[in-house]
This record gives C-alpha cells, structure tokens and sequence, in this order.
C-alpha cells in the first residue's frame, strides 16, 4: 500500500473494511449496485509515529470518535472497490492534514517609506478637512 508520505506507511492489517449496504432509493437493482464501505482505524493502536497520532486526535473532525477510531463510510461510486479506493484516499488526506505544521510566522516591521507616506497622506487629508472650514472661522 502505498505511503502517506516519505517516512509514514500506513499497513494494510491496521485499517478494518466493512462492506455495507449503501443509503439510497430501493428498485430492483439495489442489491447489486448499492455497495458503500466503513473504514475504521484505530488511531491508539496504529503504527504511526506518536505526534501524528496526537495531531490525528487534535483534528475537529466528526469522523474521528471521542475513542480515537476514524471511521469514513465511502458510497459515492457504484463499485465496492472503488469506494474501497475513495475511503483510502480519504483518510490519506485525513492524514496529510494533521501532519501539516505551518511554517513559524516571522513578524515583520512597516519600513521607513512606507510610514512616511502614511503620514503624508494624513496630513494632506487634513489639509482638505481644513480647507472645507467656513472662511473666517477661528480653526
């Protein structure tokens, strides 16, 4: 099974798939076409290293239970292993996201110019408020 990323793997024993029966409208046809899947994986008892698993329950996600279990139920497709496949995906991407840190903000400072044509904007705009006075009052 191909990796999250270059140092996690995630192993094939770890993810449960139940095949379900998908919601929907009946018909004849239901039986055969109506196939979803229920990933579940078990964050605590995964092999992922120990920040990923924390970040993982960090995350506010309605897919993760208050037991640290992912559980993704995929039934966009018609095929069982192509949900199979999107519920993979998934959770990948469930993966990904906690494992992204953003890079540390460096904070930075206005520069000179740019603080002396804030200043000289004001005081032109306040050379037109003045302007606006009645002629011969005391401003």
């Amino acid at each position: 099974m191909p990796g999250v990323s270059a140092q996690v793997e995630l192993r094939e024993d770890e993810i449960e798939f139940v095949a379900i029966r998908a919601q929907g409208a009946g018909g004849q046809n239901v039986n055969k076409v109506s196939n979803a899947i229920h990933l579940r994986f078990d964050i605590g008892a995964s092999s992922l290293p120990e920040d990923l698993k924390e970040g993982l329950r960090q995350l506010r996600d309605q897919r993760i239970s208050n037991e640290g279990v992912v559980i993704i139920k995929a039934q966009a497709h018609r095929s069982l292993e192509r949900n199979r496949l999107d519920a993979l995906t998934r959770l990948r991407e469930l993966i990904a996201r906690a494992a992204y840190t953003p890079a540390p903000r460096r904070p930075t400072r206005p520069s000179r110019g740019s603080q002396r044509r804030r200043v000289d904007s004001k005081l032109r705009r306040g050379v037109v408020k003045l302007l606006r006075a009645k002629v011969g009052s005391d401003n």
